[in-house]
């Protein structure tokens, strides 16, 4: 059972830097939620703002692809991203974008979903960013859409903070070819 949203708006009280482990992304996250790696077998960390509401969070977890990913590839995983969008039971697409910087590709969705199991409708935004060997996922989801409304400065916050290490930008540098 969800509890009642505070009716003062949220509000900072510190943040952190989250790097991660081999150094291919940081981002900054509300320093008084609770931390704790994803316990699905995923490479990634999610925060709550309370432990006994995990459908409220912040998270991020990265993938190593078969091999390195391509601007020629967009169409292919945008194709695939919508195709698992859409078995999400009930789910709605309210915005999309799709953006590639070279052989970066990041996709961007905001949408909302059911959970039958807990009787919840969520709201999520979501980038889904292909580096070089590397699939990293960044979201932001309210247990509700009404949770998700309030604690957006803090999920907005950790989009706009997030940063892709600078070794992995060279990687899908067509122009350099480079591979660390």
């Amino acid at each position: 059972m969800l509890k009642p949203l505070p009716t003062t708006p949220a509000r900072f009280y510190g943040v952190s830097t989250f790097s991660d482990h081999e150094g291919r992304f940081k981002f900054r996250v509300p320093s008084n939620w609770y931390k704790s790696e994803l316990d699905d077998g995923r490479d990634g960390m999610i925060w709550v703002p309370d432990p006994d509401d995990p459908d409220t969070h912040i998270s991020c977890w990265i993938s190593k692809l078969e091999q390195p990913v391509k601007e020629e590839d967009l169409k292919e995983l945008r194709s695939g991203l919508e195709q698992g969008l859409s078995q999400l039971p009930n789910s709605e697409v309210e915005s999309r974008s799709d953006d590639h910087y070279g052989n970066l590709i990041k996709f961007e969705r905001v949408f909302t979903y059911d959970d039958p199991a807990k009787g919840l409708r969520h709201k999520r935004r979501s980038w889904y960013l292909y580096a070089d060997e590397w699939a990293i996922v960044l979201a932001y989801q309210g247990a509700t859409p009404e949770y998700y409304d309030y604690w957006l400065p803090m999920g907005n916050y950790a989009f706009a903070m997030f940063d892709v290490a600078e070794w992995l930008w060279f990687a899908t540098d067509r122009d350099l070819g480079f591979r660390p």
